[in-house]
């Protein structure tokens, strides 16, 4: 990573592109706000697309560095959320049993 031959962006750039282009629509600012509450932050892809034009165009260590930094913040940020639900490691005992009928008013 050191002299930059034969790096490639871990994506191409017009993927930072699309991301970019799909976190400006108003669909996805709706489906945001209306989950977290908040506007969502477009500029890390804007960054990320600046930084992989520059690599492109110029061998830029600093947009290469940015770039990694970038990927490594989002993995990190991936892996920090656990599962909601706990797995099992095998089925319950009684699985194979029918299902309790309600019993109904008559």
């Amino acid at each position: 990573m050191a002299d930059g031959s034969g790096w490639r962006p871990p994506r191409p750039c017009e993927a930072y592109r699309a991301e970019w282009k799909l976190c400006r629509s108003a669909g996805h600012f709706l489906h945001h706000y209306y989950v977290h509450g908040e506007r969502p932050a477009c500029e890390q892809w804007r960054r990320d697309l600046d930084s992989c034009r520059a690599w492109e165009e110029h061998q830029s260590a600093e947009a290469q560095r940015s770039l990694c930094e970038s990927e490594r913040a989002r993995v990190r940020a991936a892996r920090k959320h656990s599962l909601v639900w706990t797995l099992r490691q095998s089925p319950p005992a009684d699985w194979h049993l029918p299902l309790p009928q309600e019993e109904k008013d008559e």
